[in-house]
């Protein structure tokens, strides 16, 4: 990545910066050198994060990368074929060649069921793949597949990868924003049909509480600019992330006293607390704590916008 920076110019920004599987986790030294240097030389590199010691993606990623080739049904039509599973089962026991095990970094202990579509599944929802594994008396890498079968492919799962040092001091360095890398979706309704990381509802209130109060990796002046004029002048967008005059007025007003993640992996839609309220492009979408009900975002557009002043990346 630094290198097809420095040959063409360009920003490069790390998305995210982690070590995942224990045997990784003693290369954070060597990675911050390489930056840094990249950095000192002129590069334009930075990186964002999550502050949590898990990350999310597909069951079906616990399975080598070939199983997935041609799409959805070309998959779950392998998953079908008996020696063809007994392959499968054999390399996600084995280090990744040009792939990350997710699953074997993890282990069946850590690996975390956390969305699961078929209804007849969603009792498993909260539970580990040891777990399932034990309550169906298979091996952990059986009832992977069978779970990924039986959802059609559709299965989400948070992986335990990351040392809590690791996270601590990726989170003290001044390049580095943050990103909750999850959707938005509300405590109520459809969603409570599925699970989801905590990092969607307490990724940017852990890192203000956990880390820069309590932990004190940063001043609270450093943490704000990472919130806000790092990653927007990071994706080149020229009217956002700082309070100026004629700029987009996007205001959250919170207490450093009191702002605290609520949102754990078993249960992850909690809202964090300490917020009082929030302005989008000036118009004040919460108040005291509670929603107004305004809809006042609209879609940002940066440089790769065909129409932007002076020519955008897409033309």
């Amino acid at each position: 990545m630094i290198e097809i920076s420095r040959r063409s110019g360009a920003p490069a920004e790390i998305y995210h910066l982690k070590q995942m599987g224990r045997a990784n986790w003693g290369k954070l030294d060597a990675a911050i050198a390489k930056i840094e240097a990249a950095r000192a030389s002129g590069l334009k590199i930075s990186a964002d994060m999550y502050t949590y010691t898990a990350g999310a993606t597909g069951l079906a990623y616990s399975m080598p990368p070939w199983v997935q080739d041609g799409g959805n049904e070309a998959m779950l039509k392998r998953l079908r074929d008996p020696a063809t599973v007994e392959r499968i089962k054999r390399e996600m026991v084995q280090p990744g060649k040009k792939w990350e095990n997710l699953y074997l970094h993890a282990g069946p202990e850590g690996v975390l069921l956390a969305s699961l579509v078929d209804e007849s599944l969603k009792p498993l929802m909260g539970k580990t793949v040891a777990e399932v594994a034990k309550l169906r008396g298979v091996s952990p890498e059986q009832a992977v597949i069978d779970l990924v079968l039986a959802d059609q492919g559709q299965s989400g799962a948070i992986y335990f990868l990351m040392d809590e040092a690791n996270v601590r001091r990726e989170a003290a360095l001044p390049w580095v924003s943050f990103g909750s890398d999850g959707e938005a979706s509300a405590p109520e309704g459809v969603f409570l049909k599925s699970s989801t990381h905590p990092r969607s509802y307490g990724n940017f209130a852990r890192f203000l509480g956990k880390y820069v109060r309590d932990e004190k990796v940063t001043t609270l002046a450093d943490a704000v600019r990472r919130l806000s004029a790092l990653p927007a002048g990071n994706l080149g967008l020229r009217d956002w992330g700082e309070l100026k005059a004629g700029m987009a007025a996007d205001i959250v007003i919170f207490d450093p006293t009191t702002i605290t993640d609520r949102s754990t992996f078993a249960q992850p839609m909690q809202f964090a607390t300490g917020v009082s309220d929030v302005f989008v492009n000036g118009v004040q979408v919460l108040k005291d704590g509670n929603p107004t009900g305004a809809k006042s975002g609209k879609f940002v557009k940066g440089p790769g916008w065909i129409g932007w002043p002076g020519g955008g990346a897409c033309k």
